[in-house]
């Protein structure tokens, strides 16, 4: 069974994704996939170098992470800068992902199917930050689509507290998402994150529970 899972920025989705893992799941990480086609000596960011220009490069020949964030998502970016990058890295992304899923269910038929998984039923779990974005593109169909929701002040206060950045790259991070109606309108399952730990992982294992027996 295919999940996509997405949900916005300091939302929980990793938490959920975590806990996914944790009980069995196949977690395909998008964001740890587009690090990797992007790694030195890569074609990926031989051709982001081709397509920016040098600054878009480290000295130490790794991508300028800080410049690309302000170039592709800054106020004063480009038009198209970030539709020019989403086409380096949206086909070696995908690619990856598929590479992981045909891993993924190999090593789970060589486990032999239904040892400790309900009645043999894989989930694999593509966590995809910007799935509303790509949902009409991606090469793949989903069985379930769930979204982690909190409100964009929770989310602003979390990225603040938990992740150093100002109130100002918070909100830009937020601006070049989708909104939350856009997500819940890909989703058929919401998990709202702003509830207890405990009970969203109580909801999760049932989802996880559901789906690993078909009782849907």
């Amino acid at each position: 069974m295919r999940i996509g899972l997405t949900g916005g920025i300091a939302a929980g989705k990793s938490t959920v994704a975590r806990r996914l893992r944790e009980l069995g799941a196949a977690v395909i990480d998008y964001d740890a996939l587009a690090r990797l086609v992007v790694a030195p000596g890569g074609d990926g960011l031989r051709r982001i170098v081709d397509e920016f220009g040098p600054d878009a490069l480290t000295d130490d020949g790794e991508l300028n992470r800080a410049w690309m964030a302000a170039h592709v998502f800054g106020t004063h970016a480009p038009a198209g800068a970030r539709e020019r990058l989403d086409a380096i890295e949206h086909p070696l992304i995908y690619d990856e992902a598929a590479r992981a899923e045909r891993e993924a269910i190999a090593a789970f038929d060589r486990a032999g199917a239904g040892a400790d998984n309900g009645d043999g039923t894989l989930v694999v779990v593509h966590d995809v930050p910007l799935l509303a974005e790509v949902i009409g593109t991606i090469p793949f169909r989903f069985d379930h689509i769930v979204t982690v929701e909190a409100p964009v002040d929770v989310r602003i206060a979390r990225m603040m507290g938990e992740r150093g950045m100002s109130r100002e790259q918070a909100e830009g991070r937020i601006r070049h998402q989708s909104d939350e109606a856009t997500r819940r309108g890909i989703a058929d399952i919401v998990v709202d994150s702003t509830q207890s730990i405990e009970q969203m992982f109580d909801i999760v294992d049932r989802l996880y529970v559901n789906w690993t027996s078909r009782k849907e």
